[in-house]
This record gives structure tokens, sequence and C-alpha cells, in this order.
């Protein structure tokens, strides 16, 4: 099948992205023409001429809407291929792991279902040949200057909502050493930016080292040399290492950035997601990360509707968000995964259009502090880097800023940049989403 055109859909987290640029370059490997088709036109190009074609579709599980998304790309590229516009069509990842008995008789247009690392037999099926063993390399999708670094694989968290664990099984870190060379690798490639990503940021190394050893790990990326910014995403608060805050406010190229998943504040709420951490101690961390790190931005995920929380549980939910003030906040309204601890102990009983509206409310409340943030930075003069040109200005983003999820800066064409270069930005005016500045010498 050496020359067949392979083109990859990855949905889902950057976790998942992670694991198609893997796949990508293992397909590489053995002679087959790789395509990400996610900008305008790619996929008609993709779908024309005669050579043989196959789509592989990485799909993700985790939530009802993500489930819905994965489903409806699927059956679109199962149209093609009913069709004949493609040859194979070929479904792996979270989705197709959780559901590998059903699935296939409900869409039989799928040649063949994979779970969410049999990669190199997916490869072999393709190629005819095995790849054998490729190292840890990938080909990037995201722009070169900035990488999504997988640290970790799995969860041991078990919280009562989350499928998570029942998808990618128990924790598994990847040694220190390895993760350091794949850096340097990617430096050389022209990476500057790392965020650093897992879906427990702060239980890595506990499997490999008997303890935590998250610190230890960003010290040793960030001793890399052309490492410019090192962002840290998913850390759970229960069990925190302190001794990260410590790195972050000592290295300069740590950003003052760091996302951990709170999902609520309610002592009742919090006892029966099974998180493990009460509303005072996570508070007193908030706290402690506040002053350890000064200028820090904390990017948090809140859950509301979970069983158990009524009126006054929420009301303490808002209390929390008006008192913290996250500068970066996302929420999302519960919704029952089968198999999870809270499917088979809990009655989902909150109706959805209560959980709409309590959504609304909180999004509405943190919409408001972060335009009032936004606003404090007029006048400041921020470190940015350069993601893209547009007709009428640059677009960057600060060290508070991740890609994708985080308010972009938008500066005006008075210097001549470049993506991946740095600059120092005045900012003129400020968005609850935006900001806009020129740059300065």
């Amino acid at each position: 099948m050496t020359g067949d055109k392979i083109a990859i859909i990855s949905l889902g987290c950057s976790k998942n992205l992670v694991d198609s640029e893997r796949l990508m370059r293992m397909l590489d490997s053995v002679g087959l023409e790789v395509s990400y088709p996610d900008s305008p036109g790619a996929e008609d190009s993709f779908l024309r001429g005669r050579r043989r074609k196959h789509t592989v579709i990485n799909t993700c599980g985790f939530i009802g809407d993500a489930k819905e998304e994965s489903i409806n790309e699927i059956l679109r590229w199962a149209q093609l291929r009913k069709a004949g516009k493609i040859d194979g069509l070929y479904v792996m990842g979270c989705l197709s792991e959780r559901y590998k008995e059903e699935l296939p008789a409900e869409i039989p247009e799928v040649d063949r279902w994979y779970g969410k690392t049999d990669w190199p037999q997916l490869v072999s099926d393709l190629a005819k040949i095995h790849p054998g063993s490729v190292p840890y390399d990938r080909i990037l999708t995201t722009p070169r200057h900035h990488a999504y670094l997988k640290i970790a694989e799995g969860c041991d968290r078990f919280c009562a909502f989350c499928a998570i664990p029942l998808i990618t099984g128990r924790y598994t870190s990847r040694p220190v050493e390895e993760i350091v060379d794949e850096v340097k690798m990617l430096v050389d490639r022209g990476v500057k930016e790392f965020n650093v990503i897992a879906q427990d940021l702060t239980s890595y190394g506990r499997d490999l080292y008997g303890k935590t050893e998250i610190a230890r790990l960003v010290e040793a990326i960030s001793d890399v040399e052309g490492v410019e910014w090192i962002r840290l995403h998913y850390a759970y608060p229960n069990e925190f290492p302190m001794d990260l805050l410590d790195v972050m406010a000592s290295r300069p190229n740590v950003c003052r950035y760091l996302d951990i998943a709170l999902q609520h504040i309610s002592d009742n709420v919090l006892t029966n997601m099974r998180r493990h951490i009460t509303g005072a101690e996570t508070r007193a961390l908030l706290d402690e990360i506040r002053r350890r790190v000064p200028g820090i931005h904390i990017r948090t995920t809140l859950m509301v509707g979970f069983p158990g929380e009524g009126e006054r549980e929420f009301e303490e939910l808002m209390d929390f968000v008006r008192s913290q003030r996250f500068e970066r906040m996302g929420a999302f309204a519960y919704c029952e995964e089968e198999d999870t601890y809270a499917a088979r102990h809990y009655d989902d009983s909150i109706p959805d259009s209560v959980k709409q509206q309590r959504l609304s409310r909180l999004m509405a409340l943190q919409e408001e502090i972060s335009a009032e943030i936004q606003d404090g930075k007029t006048g400041t003069v921020q470190r940015v880097i350069i993601d893209r040109e547009e007709e009428d200005c640059y677009v960057g983003r600060t060290q508070y800023d991740s890609p994708e999820v985080d308010p972009e800066v938008l500066i005006e064409k008075t210097v001549s940049l470049r993506p991946g270069d740095f600059c120092n930005v005045k900012i003129k005016a400020a968005y609850p989403f935006e900001l806009a500045g020129e740059a300065v010498i």
C-alpha cells in the first residue's frame, strides 16, 4: 500500500492530538503519504485524484457532546466511503476503545475499529508491513513554534463522574530522560513553547519513582537550551506538589500559568464527586499558589448540576467564583456517563433546564470577571509570541494564554514579525477575549 494517501482526523483534546501526531509519524515511516485535512480546502484536495485514499479518525469518548461529535464525523466519512470517495475508513481512540463491542454493528461502513493505543496494528493493516520499533517521534500539526508535550497516560483518581480511567487505564508516566530527549528534538525543529499535558500532572512519576516528580521534570525541561515557555495543564488539587510552585517562581521560562480543574467548592458536592478534598482545603491551596507565584493566572474547570448540588451549593459556587476571580475559567453541566461511580450510585435528578440555567449564570459571572481582568492589562507591556499574520494585524499570545482556549493579542503592523517571534507589546485596548496593542522596542 506504499504510495496510498492517509488522512488523519483528530477529535477531542490535545492529548488525542499528540496520539494522532505519533500515528502520523509511524505511517510516514512505512512509506505512506499522510495528511491532516483541517484547513480550508485541504479535505477537497485529499479527496481529489485517482490514488487510493484512506481515512483514520481518532475519536473522543469523554462526555456526551464529544461522543456525539465523534459519531457525526464517523457517519460523515462513512457516507464518503459508501459513495466511493475513499477506499478505507478506520476508527481509533477513546470512543472505539470504550464501545468496541457495540460500534461495529452500528456503523458497518467502517472497515476496522481500533482501541486507543494499538497503532502498530493499524499501521500494519494499512501498510501490509509491521512498523517495527519506532522511536518516540511525531509529525507536528501545530504551528512549528509550539507543541503539546504529553508526559503520561491514564489516571488513578477515579472521580465519580469521570470515565477516563475506564478508557485509558491506570496512570503511566514517561521517564524524565525520554521526555527531555523529546524536548531537545523538538527544539531542534524550531519549537519554543511547550504546553505540558497529562490527565493529571500532579501524579507524574509516582508509578516510576515512588513519589511525585513533576517539579523535577519541569526543572529538567526548563534547563534545555531553546525552551522559551513551559505551560502546565491539568493539575489535580488533592495532594498538590508544593515544590512545583518553587520551580514556577524561580524559572523565567516557566509561565505563570496553571490549569487546575477544581470542579466545585461545596463540601457536599466534592464528597459526592469523590474528589478527596474539602472546600476549605481548596481555598487554602489557591491562596498558597497565589502567594508563592505572584501574578500567576489560574485556569480552572467547574461543573454544575452534579447530584447533590442544590440551590445552596450552587450559590456557594457562585460566591467562590466571585471571590477567587479566576483569570481563566470554563464550566460544563453534568452529564451522566455509563459505568462511572456516579451512574451506579446517584440519581441524576436535576432537570437539564436547571443545569443550563446554572451554567449560564456561572459563565455570565465569569465573563464580567474576565472583562475586568483584561481591562487591568491596558497600558501594560506584555511579552507575546506571534502565532500568525492576518490581513490587518499579527495575532499572538502572552504567557498567560494557552493556544486555542485563551485570549489572543492583536498587534498593529508597525513592525515586521513572523510566527514564532517574541516581541513586547504595549496593550492599548482590552476586550473579554482579546487584547490589542502595538509592538515596542
